[in-house]
């Protein structure tokens, strides 16, 4: 995946979604919030806390509210995109220009950043022990080093390769994650080491 430096270059990248990011990102710097590039994405803030994200995907372009936990939502246009994982963040897709309610998203964009002003935050839970799978740990005991080098590896890090591995819900694509982390864990990378 390509990082973008600039909101120009992600939107320039982006040609399938470029009327709609243009659109949104119109939409986005009349709020006054700062316009900056984390993650490779374009991320708004105000008074240094994100904000919103702008996002694109195959099927649809995306606005990401960080702390969308505490927007009231009254039309029902956002969703949690990984039930039972995300606890604060939320997503609004559009599958096209039309959908985008320049009225409407100023609306909720005023909302979060008066959440922000309030100080409404999740708090992200830190130390949470890490529990270990079985695949991964039935690797740990036939390759010695691999829980050494896992190890080596931030709290962060080890947490990801964890979860990435518990999440799969078939035994087959359990043991095909486990066969993709075993090198970067070898390597001392971590699973979205790519994306940084």
């Amino acid at each position: 995946m390509k990082r973008n430096k600039t909101v120009d270059e992600f939107i320039d990248s982006n040609e399938m979604w470029n009327k709609e990011l243009v659109l949104l990102r119109k939409i986005l710097q009349s709020t006054g919030m700062e316009e900056t590039i984390k993650w490779g994405f374009p991320v708004y803030t105000f008074e240094g806390k994100n904000i919103v994200g702008l996002g694109s995907f195959k099927s649809y372009v995306g606005l990401w509210f960080y702390q969308g936990v505490f927007l009231k939502d009254k039309h029902k246009k956002l969703q949690n995109a990984q039930e039972g994982k995300t606890k604060a963040m939320r997503q609004w897709r559009f599958s096209n220009a039309k959908e985008i309610d320049k009225k409407l998203v100023l609306e909720y964009l005023a909302e979060a950043i008066e959440n922000q002003k309030q100080g409404k935050e999740v708090k992200v839970e830190r130390n949470k022990p890490i529990n270990i799978p079985s695949k991964l740990e039935a690797a740990f005991k036939e390759d010695k080093t691999l829980k050494k080098q896992f190890d080596a590896l931030s709290l962060g890090k080890r947490r990801d390769f964890a979860e990435y591995i518990d999440a799969a819900k078939r035994e087959a694509t359990k043991d095909k994650r486990l066969l993709k982390i075993i090198p970067m864990i070898k390597e001392l990378k971590g699973l979205n080491d790519q994306y940084k």
